[in-house]
């Protein structure tokens, strides 16, 4: 995990050096921060309203809704916790970890989701 971590620092590094030299963009770290992020913001945006509006066309877009926004914040409690772990020396800093929280979650919430949908045909089905 410490190494990932490592890895993408250098990356945005790069990306720093690559904006000044090619176009001569001498910004302080607060500025570029504006801007990178101004842009990777809407970009994200974007992406996620596209997405958000073609799942409000299905059935259960409420469920989807849920799971996709409670995933996003499982995926930063997790990497929090990580990177407690690595400040704090309690317990590794281990990507696999992280991985494995995440797996915790989805595993649970496919166990909800099947209940979820025995009960719904079962009532349905009780219904007719």
């Amino acid at each position: 995990m410490k190494e990932i971590i490592i890895t993408l620092a250098e990356i945005v590094n790069n990306i720093h050096d690559i904006l000044t030299d090619m176009f001569g963009l001498h910004m302080t770290d607060k500025e570029l921060h504006f801007w990178v992020m101004g842009f990777i913001g809407m970009a994200i945006f974007f992406f996620v309203y596209i997405f958000f509006k073609l799942l409000e066309k299905l059935k259960w877009s409420t469920t989807i809704f849920s799971f996709v926004y409670t995933f996003t914040i499982m995926i930063v409690i997790v990497f929090a916790i990580e990177l407690q772990q690595a400040i704090t020396n309690r317990g590794n800093m281990e990507f696999a970890d992280a991985v494995m929280g995440l797996w915790g979650f989805l595993v649970m919430f496919f166990i909800y989701a099947v209940i979820a949908c025995v009960i719904y045909f079962a009532i349905k089905f009780i219904k007719k």
